[in-house]
Parts: C-alpha cells; sequence; structure tokens
C-alpha cells in the first residue's frame, strides 16, 4: 500500500473563525461539503469538523485520515496485517474511504482520490 500523506482532524465549534485561521496559516483556501450533517472544510493537512456534538463524538474517535492510492490495496493490505475494516470503502465526495481498526486499538480513515465513475 502507498501511503501519499496524512490529515489531521480537527472537530470545531466555530468552523468560520476556524477557517479564517487555517486559510491563513497555510495560505490554501478550503475546499467545503458537508457529510451526515457535519460541515467539512479541507485545508492543507487540516481537517475541520463541525456539527452536531453526536456526530462529532464518533469523528473524534478516527485518529487521522491517511491518503492512499488505492482504496482497495489498502483493505487488502490491511486485512493481511490483522487490521479490522469496521466501514467501507464506500464513495465520498473526495474519492473513495474505509475505516479501519488497528489491532493497538487505533483508528483511521484511508482515502483514496479515484472517484467513482
Amino acid at each position: 500500500m502507498e501511503i501519499l500523506g496524512t490529515t489531521l482532524r480537527i472537530c470545531v465549534d466555530d468552523l468560520e473563525a476556524s477557517v479564517v485561521f487555517y486559510e491563513g496559516l497555510t495560505g490554501t483556501p478550503a475546499l467545503r461539503f458537508e457529510r451526515g450533517g457535519v460541515s467539512v472544510a479541507a485545508i492543507g493537512c487540516f481537517l475541520l469538523m463541525s456539527g452536531p456534538e453526536a456526530e462529532l463524538e464518533v469523528l473524534r474517535k478516527v485518529s487521522a485520515t491517511i491518503a492512499v492510492k488505492d482504496v482497495d490495496e489498502a483493505h487488502a493490505a490491511l486485512n493481511r496485517v490483522g487490521a479490522k475494516v469496521v466501514a467501507g470503502p464506500v464513495p465520498t465526495p473526495a474519492g473513495r474511504n474505509l475505516i479501519a481498526l488497528h489491532p493497538d486499538g487505533s483508528v483511521f480513515e484511508y482515502v483514496d482520490r479515484n472517484v467513482p465513475a
């Protein structure tokens, strides 16, 4: 599995104020979308999320988002080394993702940019 990078996941109360800060910090405009009642802004290596506390509680359990070349390849590699895929692969606005539980208890999202046809 080829890992292309990681994204830090940050749950925030005030998305608009946080977007201004992180756009200024990175010099990169936010890419925004909604998912499951949560407003999301991707800015550089930061993924800001704001929404209902019940949704954020689940999202906080995921340590980081790991960009991979291909989610199917990541799925096979994770299974091979003893991780448990707990969700996905599923399509997202930017490609496909899955959520995996590592044997040490860590939870990570794996995402690719292979947008479904």
